[in-house]
């Protein structure tokens, strides 16, 4: 097949077009060409900006278009309209942030939808980042048809290569031993995919011409049993979780961001989906061990620069003694 991707040089679009590329598939990448991943050097680069001129496109014919990195509908139709009937089945990689927050676990695709209150607004941020994806959602259907589009709607997604540094915040703090402040509540609904477990899957989906909306995640687990997998796949010995109430850290002034993954001490049922739809077309995770492994394998072959603001060792050392001491 030729599959173009829109974007496939960052984490979650550069592990499918190595998939696509692993296939024997002849794979096209629009991109900015700020990334240069050696895995997909093979693939033909077209340096563009998707929201600027993509005359280059034009006489083009594509099998299947997958597109991760539209954020507002208006990328979307730019997409579509340099594409005409040219770009075959339509991939849109959304996310589970489009649900409305549910009361309770099993979220299933016919959940209510986020919204945001200024349609035309194109600041992407907590408040308006699940409503203009929905949006971005429906521009696809109308320009693709529902027979021509899948949607594809990941929660967390984990694995080597992360730039967002969140799940291997976790991997990298717990590798190095001690005592590691665990955020609570340790029940809290938890739910990720590998990114390579999710490209195998939608490269499927294209191939087949696959349509609908499909929730991409493991079955539900929870933080406390993530961080547990971590400690079994890679702590060295007397590594030991502390758990710290929630509600106090946030007193502290910690949030989601220097804990990444962290829920501020409370619950986020959208983590708690239910991913039969996608198991139902063959989706298959790995362990979240293995995920672990290869994510602290990567961590320690090309270590990256993490995030600023996240607790650091002096940070962790200073909230647990006062955690302690309380």
């Amino acid at each position: 097949m030729r599959i173009l991707f829109a974007g496939g040089t960052g984490f979650v679009g550069r592990a499918m077009a190595v998939e696509a590329l692993s296939r024997g598939h002849h794979v096209t990448l629009l991109h900015r060409g700020n990334r240069h991943p050696p895995d997909v050097a093979d693939a033909e680069h077209l340096l563009a900006d998707r929201d600027g001129d993509l005359s280059l496109l034009a006489g083009r014919r594509f099998d299947a278009t997958i597109d991760v990195c539209a954020y507002v509908p208006r990328q979307v139709d730019h997409l579509a309209d340099a594409l005409g009937d040219r770009g075959g089945h339509h991939v849109f990689v959304s996310t589970v942030s489009v649900y409305q927050e549910p009361d309770g676990p099993g979220l299933v695709e016919s959940a209510p939808l986020a919204t945001v209150p200024d349609p035309t607004t194109e600041v992407v941020d907590d408040r308006t980042y699940g409503g203009l994806k929905v949006l971005c959602e429906q521009r696809a259907a109308a320009a693709y048809g529902a027979s021509g589009l899948t949607v594809v709607r990941p929660t967390y997604v984990i694995g080597p290569h992360d730039h967002t540094l969140r799940f291997p915040y976790w991997v990298r703090r717990i590798a190095s031993g001690g005592t590691v402040l665990a955020p609570g509540p340790a029940d809290a609904p938890m739910q990720t995919i590998d990114a390579r477990d999710q490209a195998s899957w939608t490269l499927d989906l294209a191939e087949g011409g696959v349509a609908g909306m499909f929730t991409s995640a493991d079955r539900a687990s929870t933080f406390g049993a993530m961080l547990d997998a971590i400690v079994g796949a890679i702590a060295p010995a007397g590594t030991t979780l502390e758990w710290v109430d929630g509600r106090w850290l946030v007193e502290q002034g910690e949030d989601g961001s220097s804990l990444p993954l962290w829920c501020e001490g409370g619950r986020e049922w959208a983590l708690a989906a239910d991913p039969a739809a996608a198991f139902g077309t063959g989706l298959r995770p790995r362990p979240l061990t293995e995920s672990a492994l290869d994510t602290q394998g990567w961590l320690t072959a090309e270590p990256p620069v993490g995030p600023a603001g996240r607790v650091d060792h002096r940070r962790e050392a200073e909230l647990l003694a006062a955690w302690a001491a309380r």
